[in-house]
């Protein structure tokens, strides 16, 4: 079984390339949104104390927006009162479930803005022991705040967040948004319908909602306790820990990873945009790598590590799209958003957070 072992030579690499990353996404993001847009703007984030909710919720307080943060913290799903720490003293957090009508219609009032990326985001515990969780939370948890939108906030600018496995199996590479989407678990397909139900409000009701469609996201404030959620930060976990890192099939599966920095850039961009109520856009990286690469760049990153070849497990094989990379050809010549953090670099901020952290994610 092949393994691999990298030291530490790429530290003065990899500090170049962030000085010249940083500078890089400064600019791009005085490119994306006026400076100011989300100055005083009130926004409502569900699944705000969980990984990408936190990393948007430290964006806008910095950009100047008045946050309000809404988590059912449910055990193992990612919310952790640490994410917020830089910001702690400068949002509102509610603790209550997306499933509740009285809650969300109160919540949602005057909001300019509603990130609603609370969800069941694991795909194979609802295969394997429930699908019920994800027809609760994905389907109804979305329409209940779609619903309170349309009643208490018809003029908020609204974005969900779906994933790129509602479209299964692909049929050509790389995955443009108009590629058939033919899931291939429950979470996936409850994912696609609650997209529906977003453009459904839109067309009908009029909300000003952008559906989009998410890559292999990793990066600081990403849950850490378990393998069922972002492979890249799983892989960062073992490298740590100094555990060898199994890498399914064969190695060549292709993906694409994005930084979470990088997602958060595309949300806004989406958010402030006034041109594409009712669009789909991909939100992926430029790059595919396979899970050989990956496992390699996480051990440069780690700067120790080896990885091995470990056959899918059944459930797991059952899913598994193969290689899947999205097209994101849209959102760009819409909007002008790029990646701008290549995995390198990416992985290198993630391994520095988590040293630094860990006792707040193991």
């Amino acid at each position: 079984m092949p393994r691999h072992i990298v030291h530490r030579r790429w530290r003065s690499f990899r500090k170049a390339v962030r000085s010249a990353a940083t500078s890089h996404e400064s600019q791009h993001v005085t490119e994306l949104y006026p400076p100011d847009f989300f100055r005083d703007a009130r926004v409502l984030i569900t699944g705000g104390m969980g990984f990408l909710g936190s990393n948007l919720a430290i964006a806008l307080v910095e950009r100047g927006a008045r946050v309000t943060l809404v988590d059912a913290m449910i055990d193992a799903y990612g919310g952790n009162p640490f994410n917020i720490a830089p910001v702690a003293d400068r949002v509102i957090v509610n603790y209550c479930d997306i499933r509740d009508p009285n809650a969300m219609n109160y919540l949602v009032r005057d909001q300019d803005i509603i990130l609603h990326l609370a969800g069941q985001v694991d795909h194979i515990l609802s295969i394997v022991v429930s699908p019920f969780d994800d027809i609760d939370i994905n389907v109804k948890g979305t329409a209940v705040v779609l619903e309170a939108c349309r009643r208490y906030a018809p003029n908020a600018r609204l974005i969900y967040t779906g994933t790129r496995g509602q479209y299964g199996r692909p049929h050509s590479l790389p995955v443009a948004e108009d590629a058939p989407t033919l899931p291939l678990g429950i979470y996936e397909l409850t994912n696609l319908a609650a997209e529906k139900m977003v453009q459904i409000y839109q067309q009908v009701h009029g909300l000003r909602a952008v559906p989009l469609r998410i890559t292999n996201v990793y990066g600081p404030r990403g849950q850490m306790k378990h393998s069922r959620y972002g492979v890249a930060n799983w892989f960062v976990r073992l490298a740590l820990d100094g555990l060898t890192i199994p890498v399914f099939g064969d190695g060549t599966i292709l993906r694409d990873f994005l930084y979470v920095d990088d997602c958060v850039e595309a949300i806004l961009a989406c958010t402030a945009s006034d041109t594409i109520q009712g669009e789909i856009f991909n939100v992926g990286a430029q790059t595919p790598y396979n899970f050989v690469d990956l496992a390699d760049a996480v051990i440069r990153a780690v700067g120790h590590g080896q990885w091995t070849l470990t056959e899918f497990s059944p459930e797991r094989k059952a899913q598994e799209p193969g290689s899947f990379y999205c097209d994101i050809t849209k959102i760009r010549e819409q909007l002008g958003w790029t990646p701008t953090i290549s995995l390198d670099e990416g992985l290198a901020r993630t391994v520095s957070y988590y040293r630094e952290h860990r006792q707040h994610y193991w």
